[in-house]
């Protein structure tokens, strides 16, 4: 398994939406922020959102896995083998992310229980 390199792209806001629905004083994502880069295999990686991380944790295991991007959507998707862009599930602020496949191997922290 190989690590999946997660580069935040965006983080937006949908001024209309937020406007209509959202709370007062609602701003683009407070936890992610442009340029951001994490490392990901299976889990999560540590200071990740939960809910972004449940939306894109799919794409990261199978890249992680040597997935190439014609798998996702019937190869009309990404030009670029190795690539997802993803957002979270946030409808009013979703942040963009790009996951690139690497050639570092995962090495699991795995301690067995007694």
């Amino acid at each position: 398994m190989k690590k999946v390199k997660i580069t935040v792209l965006e983080t937006t806001l949908n001024k209309a939406l937020a406007q209509e629905y959202g709370a007062e004083g609602l701003t683009a994502c407070p936890m992610l922020r442009k340029g951001q880069v994490f490392y990901a295999d299976y889990a999560k990686p540590e200071g990740f959102c939960d809910e972004a991380w449940k939306a894109i944790y799919q794409y990261a295991f199978a890249l992680a896995h040597g997935a190439e991007a014609d798998v996702f959507y019937y190869g009309d998707w990404i030009r670029t083998p190795g690539v997802a862009i993803c957002c979270c599930n946030d409808g009013l602020r979703p942040v963009i992310f790009k996951l690139e496949a690497t050639d570092e191997t995962s090495h699991m922290d795995y301690t067995p229980v007694r």
